[in-house]
């Protein structure tokens, strides 16, 4: 089975943030020639997640508000009292929605729904230098 890769580098803000990787996604596919396989994307780090989604500002302050409510950052965390982080929401909040997802190629494109896009998550509550792996499966 031939595998292609690309590595995808960004500087995010951490707090939430949300950055569409779509076309970045679809770069890599195009380069790989795939007709047919799957993309699988896959971000390092114990504090960030992939998703997809519908990518526009309702959407995205709807998640933050509902990641929030489920994972509020102002409460007792074990991690924190235990490290002295202050990032224990950020490591739930990803292990909840996880680090990757796959999406099917026909015929050269990435199988998504007409509004939706792979966007990567940044939980953290600094900044920091994000790196997403995209493999081609063929």
């Amino acid at each position: 089975m031939p595998v292609h890769g690309g590595m995808l580098h960004l500087e995010t803000a951490g707090d939430g943030q949300v950055v569409d990787l779509t076309e970045a996604i679809r770069s890599v596919v195009r380069t790989s020639g795939a007709e047919r396989g799957v993309a699988i994307v896959f971000a390092r780090g114990s504090t960030v997640a992939v998703t997809t989604m519908e990518y526009e500002p309702g959407a995205v302050a709807d998640l933050t508000d509902l990641l929030e409510r489920l994972v509020p950052r102002e409460r007792s965390w074990a991690h924190n009292a235990r490290t002295g982080d202050t990032n224990a929401h950020a490591h739930a909040r990803a292990a909840l929605i996880g680090p990757s997802e796959s999406v099917p190629i026909v015929d050269g494109e990435l199988l998504l729904g007409t509004w939706q896009q792979v966007v990567l998550v940044d939980f953290d509550d600094r900044p920091r230098q994000r790196e997403v792996t995209v493999q081609v499966l063929v």
